[in-house]
C-alpha cells in the first residue's frame, strides 16, 4: 500500500494585516469596519467575521452558504466571495456546539448611521437634537431592523457595546471612530427594547471602562446601573393644553406650584410601604392637586439617579426618568394625563455638578471629558460631584440637548434650574487659592453664563410659553432679564431673600416681632427688580431645620394661626408661589425622603382646616387679576401701612391695571386682638370680606368684620377714605374693594 498522506492544515486565503489584526484582538482598533466586513480588493470580495470561541462560521450570500476558514484558531474567520457589485447587509451563521447555533446580520455590514452634518454641529455645539443622534436608538436600516448606537468618546483607545445580548463581551461588538469628532457608532440588527447594555471603553493608559450611556433613555432600577434599550410608544393626548399653553403669557397669569418628591409624596402601607408608581401617581396626585387649585407641580428631579438620599440632585443618566416608578411611557402618561386635567408640569434640573459614580459621566473616556481636570475647576466642594466644563462645546451641546429632550420629548411645562448661583461664580464656596480666575481676572464663570443665556434663548424659541426658572441665590444682576438687555434670559428667578427673611420673621416670638418688622418690608425694595417665585421648598423642612408648622412660635393653636397667616400673606405677596408638600396641612415631622408624608394627620380638623384655607387661597388667588396680572410691575402694589412694627402689622392693595380691581390686605401678626383699627383706603364703599384666616371655617377663634365694612370719609395713610376694623390675633384678612 503507498504511504498515507498526512492531512494538510487549513490555511487563511490570505495573510490579514498583523497590525489591524493584532489591534482587533487587542481592542484597541479605531475602525473595525475597515476590517471586518466585507471588502474589494484586487482578488475579488473578501468577507472577515470575527467570532472568538466559534468552531464554524458561513455566510449567506446572494442565496448561497459559504464556509469561511479560521485564521489560527484565533476566532477570526474570514474567505472569498464570487464576484458580485453586493455591498450591503449580509447574514452570518455562527456554530459553537452543536445545540448553539445563532443566524444574525453581520453588524459590520451596514453603512455609518452618522452623517458629517451631525458630526460637524456637534463639534461646534450648535446640535441641539442631539439626543437624536448619541445613545441608542431603533432604525430600519438598510432595509434590516436593530438599533445604531454612539457615542461620544475622543480620548479612548476603543470603545466595544456590551450587554446581555452578547454576554457583556466587549470582542463582539467594536465601534468605529467618526474621523476627529470622538464620536464612536455601531449599528447592531435585530436588536429588541429591553436589552441592557453599557459601553466598554479602553484607554490611553491601559484601562478598561464600563460606563453607562449618558444618553440613555432608560436605566435599570438602582442599584443596577446598566442602560436599557428603550423604544417609545406613547403617543401624548393633550393638544389642547400644549396649544394653549404656547399663547400664554405667564408672567401676567396665576402661577401657584406644589413642590412633590415623588417618592415620599404618598406611599402604600400595605405593600411594603413602596412608593407610588407613575401610573398610580397620574391618578392620586392630579386629583390631590386640582382640589388644592393649585396650577403647576413642580417634581424634585426624576432623571436617574443612584443614591435615593441625594433626593435626585446627583444624576447619572440625564435622559432617562428614573425607573424606581416605572418605565419612561409611564412617566409621560403622568405628565399627559396631569396636562389633561389642567395641571402645569416643571421639572427640577440639575446642570450645575454630578456625581463621580465609576459607571456614569466622571472620567468617561479615561480623561476629565465632561468635567475639568484641575479640581478647582471640576470639582465641587459642597457636594463632593464634578463640575461641567460648560466652556467645551461638546459639553455644552450635552446639556443644551438633554434641556431640549424634556421640554420636546416629554411636554414638560418648564425647568427649575438648580443651584445657578455656583454655575456663576467661580469661587462659589471655595477659599483665596483654591479658585482659578476667568480670562478677566475675574470671579464670573464666563462659560457658564453663555450657556445659560444660550440655553434660554433655545428654550423661549422653540417653546412658546414654557417656564425657565433660577435657584439663584445671591444678587445677580438680570437673571430673569432677557439676554437682548444683558440679563441671563430665565423667566423666573426663586426669591430667596424674601423667603429667609420671611421665615425669619415668623419663626420669632411674636413679643419679640417688633424688632424685625424690616424682615417684612425690606423685600418690597427690590421686588421688581426680578420676575420673583417665591419659595418655600423643600430645603427648609430639613436637615434639622424643622416643619414649616414647627418653625411657627406659640402653643398648637397659635402655630395654626401663624402657619395661615404666613400662607395668606405669602398668597397675597408681589410673586408667583410655591409651597413643598405637606406644608399645606401642617405636618409637623421634618420630613423624610425615605417615607410618606402623615396623611393620616388629615383626619384631624386643625390640619384638614389648614388645607381648607389652600384651597381658597387658591381659588380666590386665580378668580382675581389684582394678584398676578401686574405681579412683576410695581403698578400692581401700594403700601398703606408698612411702618406699624410696635403692633405687628401691615397693609397693603394688589392692583389689576386693565381691570380696575383692587384687593386690600391687612395682616395683623401678633396674638392681640385690635379693636377699632383704623386703615386708609382709595374709595368709598363697602369692602367685602373675601378672606379671614382667623374664620372658624379655618380653625380660627372666629374674629372679625361680620363681612364687610363700610368707608368713613375720613383720611388716613394718605388715602381719601378708611376703615375702621375689627383685627382678629396672628390673621390676615383680604377686602376686595368697591
Amino acid at each position: 500500500m503507498p504511504p498515507r498522506k498526512k492531512k494538510q492544515p487549513v490555511v487563511s486565503p490570505f495573510m490579514p494585516p498583523s497590525e489591524a489584526f493584532e489591534s482587533l484582538l487587542s481592542l484597541s482598533h479605531r475602525d473595525p469596519h475597515s476590517f471586518l466586513g466585507l471588502h474589494q480588493d484586487d482578488d475579488g470580495l473578501m468577507v472577515r467575521v470575527f467570532r472568538p470561541n466559534a468552531k464554524k462560521v458561513t455566510v449567506l450570500f446572494e442565496g448561497k452558504e459559504i464556509a469561511l476558514v479560521s485564521f489560527q484558531d484565533s476566532g477570526l474567520f474570514e474567505a472569498y466571495l464570487p464576484k458580485s457589485g453586493h455591498q450591503g447587509p449580509y447574514q452570518v451563521r455562527v456554530e459553537y456546539t452543536l445545540d448553539q447555533i445563532f443566524t444574525y446580520w453581520d453588524p459590520y455590514g451596514f453603512w455609518p448611521t452618522l452623517g458629517d452634518v451631525d458630526l460637524y454641529l456637534l463639534g461646534e455645539g450648535n446640535h441641539d437634537r442631539l439626543h437624536e443622534k448619541l445613545g441608542a436608538h431603533f432604525k430600519n436600516w438598510q432595509g434590516v431592523d436593530g438599533f445604531s448606537f454612539a457615542v461620544w468618546a475622543p480620548g479612548a483607545k476603543s470603545v466595544s457595546v456590551v450587554g446581555d445580548f452578547n454576554t457583556w463581551d466587549g470582542r463582539l461588538h467594536s465601534m468605529r471612530c467618526m474621523g476627529n469628532s470622538g464620536i464612536w457608532e455601531l449599528f447592531i440588527p435585530e436588536l429588541r427594547p429591553g436589552s441592557n447594555y453599557k459601553f466598554e471603553i479602553h484607554t490611553q493608559d491601559g484601562h478598561s471602562l464600563l460606563k453607562a450611556d449618558p444618553y440613555a433613555f432608560a436605566t435599570e432600577h438602582p442599584p443596577l446601573t446598566a442602560s436599557v434599550i428603550y423604544q417609545s410608544k406613547y403617543e401624548f393626548l393633550d393638544d389642547e393644553w400644549m396649544e394653549s399653553r404656547a399663547k400664554h403669557d405667564s408672567l401676567r397669569r396665576p402661577l401657584s406650584i406644589y413642590e412633590v418628591h415623588l417618592e415620599s409624596w404618598r406611599r402604600i402601607p400595605e405593600e411594603g410601604n413602596r412608593p407610588l408608581t407613575y401610573q398610580e401617581l397620574a391618578y392620586q396626585l392630579a386629583d390631590y392637586v386640582k382640589d388644592m387649585g393649585f396650577t403647576h407641580v413642580e417634581f424634585m428631579p426624576v432623571m436617574e439617579h443612584p443614591f435615593g438620599g441625594s433626593w435626585g440632585y446627583q444624576v447619572t443618566s440625564y435622559f432617562a426618568p428614573t425607573s424606581r416608578f416605572g418605565k419612561p411611557d409611564d412617566f409621560k402618561f403622568l405628565v399627559d394625563y396631569l396636562h389633561r386635567q389642567g395641571i402645569g408640569v416643571i421639572l427640577d434640573w440639575v446642570p450645575a455638578h454630578f456625581p463621580k459614580d465609576a459607571f456614569s459621566l466622571g472620567r468617561f473616556d479615561g480623561t476629565a471629558l465632561y468635567e475639568h481636570l484641575d479640581p478647582k475647576q471640576g470639582e465641587h466642594p459642597d457636594w463632593g460631584t464634578y463640575v461641567f466644563n460648560f466652556g467645551r462645546n461638546e459639553v455644552r451641546n450635552f446639556l443644551l440637548s438633554n434641556a431640549l429632550f424634556w421640554l420636546s420629548e416629554y411636554h414638560i411645562d418648564g425647568l427649575r434650574l438648580d443651584a445657578v448661583a455656583s454655575m456663576l461664580y467661580l469661587d462659589y464656596s471655595r477659599k483665596e487659592g483654591e479658585w482659578v480666575p476667568n480670562i478677566h481676572g475675574g470671579r464670573e464663570n464666563l462659560e457658564a453664563i453663555h450657556f445659560l443665556k444660550q440655553l434660554n434663548e433655545l428654550a423661549f424659541t422653540q417653546f412658546p410659553g414654557v417656564l425657565m426658572i433660577a435657584e439663584e441665590s445671591t444678587a445677580w444682576p438680570g437673571v430673569s432679564r432677557p439676554t437682548y438687555t444683558g440679563g441671563l434670559g430665565f423667566g423666573f428667578k426663586w426669591n430667596m431673600g424674601w423667603m429667609h427673611d420671611t421665615l425669619h420673621y415668623f419663626s420669632r416670638d411674636t413679643l419679640y416681632r417688633r424688632h424685625d418688622h424690616g424682615n417684612l418690608t425690606f423685600g418690597f425694595l427690590y421686588a421688581w427688580t426680578e420676575n420673583f417665585i417665591l419659595p418655600i421648598s423643600h430645603d427648609e423642612v430639613v436637615h434639622g431645620k424643622g416643619s414649616l408648622i414647627d418653625k411657627m412660635p406659640g402653643d398648637r393653636w397659635q402655630k395654626f394661626a401663624n402657619l395661615r397667616a404666613l400662607l395668606a400673606y405669602m398668597w397675597a405677596h408681589p410673586g408667583k408661589k410655591l409651597l413643598f408638600m405637606g406644608s399645606e396641612f401642617g405636618q409637623f415631622k421634618e420630613w423624610n425622603h425615605d417615607g410618606s408624608l402623615d396623611w393620616h394627620l388629615t383626619q384631624w380638623a386643625d390640619h384638614w382646616r389648614s388645607m381648607d384655607l389652600v384651597k381658597d387661597l387658591n381659588k380666590i388667588y386665580k378668580e382675581n387679576p389684582a394678584f398676578w396680572e401686574a405681579d412683576v410691575e410695581h403698578t400692581g402694589f401700594q403700601w398703606v401701612d408698612a411702618s406699624n412694627a410696635d403692633e405687628n402689622i401691615v397693609a397693603f392693595l394688589r392692583k389689576s391695571p386693565s381691570t380696575g380691581r383692587q384687593v386690600l390686605i391687612v395682616a395683623n401678626f401678633s396674638p392681640v386682638i385690635r379693636n377699632s383699627y383704623r386703615v386708609g383706603v382709595p374709595v368709598d364703599g363697602f369692602y367685602k370680606e373675601i378672606l379671614n384666616t382667623d374664620s372658624r371655617i379655618y380653625g380660627g377663634s372666629n374674629f372679625g368684620n361680620n363681612g364687610g365694612v363700610h368707608s368713613e370719609d375720613a383720611s388716613f395713610h394718605g388715602l381719601p377714605k378708611s376703615l375702621v376694623l375689627s383685627l382678629p390675633p396672628l390673621a390676615v384678612i383680604w377686602f376686595e374693594v368697591p
